[in-house]
């Protein structure tokens, strides 16, 4: 933060704008890449809420903190990374986390985008570094026991699934490394190809 800083000095706002310009162009992309589908849509750490949930097309829903009921499955649905001192637009704070996740109440499927605080869902093995993991979440699951909780943001997890209780956890984002994305089919996760 501190070489940021020096490096921009007098040009911050316009190094802002520029990167916001960025941003809103990429979001355009994603509106575009999404158009004709349909789907539920949570923020993450990097994101900025409100504007992705612009960016989204017809038959697409922003759900950030609620709770919708899916061919007869309560989907819990909580976006957002774990605060840090940046105080990005995307993290949300453990006091305003376990607020949402309580305002859920019973969920047969938990989705977030951080995982739970437990080491081997939040390791990365390439850097050699656990990432941040939610201690709300984790208590969450541990005390609701949902049947599954979907999360993503650890890139090359340690470990893609693990057991809190009965719940299932589950790193639905590591598709990208496998090709490989979840689809659950009642009570069962099965796995589809891309392409």
């Amino acid at each position: 933060r501190s070489l940021w800083a020096s490096e921009i000095g007098a040009r911050r706002e316009r190094v802002r704008k520029a990167i916001a310009d960025a941003i809103d162009l990429q979001y355009e992309k994603v509106g575009r890449a999404l158009k004709g589908g349909h789907g539920l849509v949570i923020h993450g750490n990097v994101d900025r809420p409100r504007r992705l949930a612009d960016a989204l097309p017809e038959g697409w829903r922003y759900v950030h903190g609620e709770m919708v009921e899916v061919d007869g499955l309560r989907l819990g649905l909580v976006g957002g990374g774990i605060a840090t001192p940046v105080g990005a637009e995307g993290e949300v704070p453990d006091e305003e986390m376990a607020d949402l996740l309580e305002s859920l109440g019973e969920v047969d499927v938990l989705c977030t985008h951080v995982p739970p605080a437990v080491s081997p869902l939040r390791r990365d093995v390439i850097t050699g570094r656990e990432e941040r993991g939610s201690v709300p979440i984790r208590e969450y699951v541990l005390s609701r026991q949902p049947r599954f909780h979907f999360y993503g943001d650890v890139h090359q997890p340690q470990a893609t699934a693990w057991r809190l209780g009965a719940t299932r956890c589950v790193n639905a984002g590591y598709f990208r490394a496998t090709g490989r994305f979840l689809r659950l089919v009642g009570t069962v996760v099965v796995p589809g190809r891309l392409g």
